[in-house]
């Protein structure tokens, strides 16, 4: 009996083995393609192909072989535990890097779009402070333009005003002139109006007073008159300007001796160099001794203040 057993045990010896040593290589395949595949299935289809194919063994020889792969199977289960475990762990670092990875990214793109963000406002704030800058100087170019042009207003306005200033003291120049021109013609007028009364009255005087000297027997002033008429025409020079119908009056101023010590003009004839030239012909004089032929008291009365009336038709 225990012959039959040890025979039957060793018959099924050999077959465990070869059971047990596939399973572990397939075990050993299993745990080397871990890292490279991904999560295979339980190694139970297998153990079942094995048991499939040790169907046509005995009862025993298959009751034996599903012990035996029981047995493996529980040794193999905390092994295969440990590497799903493994695995799962593997993945979720994976994932974890992955995440690590998608959350870096995500940073990095944040930090990147913040930079962006800062570029453009920096870029953004350049653009205005030069546009500032541009508005001042335009500003400044439209102030400085608006300047010049009210100085250049200021000018013209100012140079209006004394065109204007000008034309104004021409008009009250022209004006002043004219009513000079007039008063001075007016004036004319009437000195020689009264030259001319005077005139009359000094030939009336002239001829009272040879009346006079003829009524006393004495000639002697006609004939002095005629003297200095014909001693002031002697040393007469005749000026260009002197015309016809042109009279000045002269007052000579004598001695008792006859010097001339002064002659004037009482009434201008109009022509300054005429009137000049008659008061030097008599200051040419110099002296007239004939004066002496007088009595002092005629002399006086008639010849130290003598008036006379010059003409170029003289």
């Amino acid at each position: 009996m225990q012959q039959a057993e040890r025979s039957q045990s060793e018959s099924y010896f050999w077959p465990v083995v070869w059971a047990v040593g596939l399973h572990v290589l397939m075990f050993a395949m299993l745990f080397v393609s871990f890292a490279f595949t991904p999560e295979l299935p339980p190694a139970r289809p297998v153990v079942q192909a094995t048991l499939y194919q040790l169907q046509s063994q005995s009862q025993a020889t298959t009751q034996t072989t599903q012990k035996v792969a029981g047995e493996a199977q529980k040794t193999s289960a905390p092994q295969f535990e440990t590497e799903r475990l493994e695995q799962k762990k593997a993945e979720e670092q994976k994932q974890a890097q992955a995440e690590a990875q998608k959350v870096a990214a995500a940073k990095k793109a944040e930090e990147q779009k913040q930079a962006e963000e800062a570029r453009k406002a920096e870029a953004a704030k350049k653009a205005e402070a030069e546009k500032t800058a541009e508005q001042k100087r335009q500003a400044d170019i439209a102030k400085k333009r608006a300047e010049e042009e009210a100085k250049k207003k200021a000018a013209e306005e100012a140079k209006k005003k004394a065109a204007a200033e000008e034309a104004k003291k021409k008009a009250a120049a022209a004006e002043a002139a004219k009513k000079k021109a007039a008063e001075d013609a007016r004036r004319k007028a009437a000195e020689d109006q009264k030259a001319a009364a005077l005139a009359e009255l000094l030939s009336d005087n002239v001829q009272n007073q040879q009346a006079l000297a003829e009524t006393h027997g004495d000639q002697v002033a006609g004939n002095l008159d005629d003297l200095i008429i014909k001693l002031i025409t002697e040393n007469w020079q005749r000026p260009m300007s002197a015309r016809r119908g042109m009279s000045v009056e002269l007052l000579i101023q004598m001695l008792p001796d006859g010097t001339v010590t002064n002659a004037s003009v009482s009434r201008s004839s109009g022509d300054a160099p005429f009137d000049n030239s008659a008061v030097a012909a008599v200051r040419n004089v110099g002296r007239i001794p004939e004066m002496q032929q007088l009595d002092r008291a005629t002399f006086d009365r008639m010849y130290r203040q003598r008036r006379v009336i010059f003409k170029p038709e003289d």
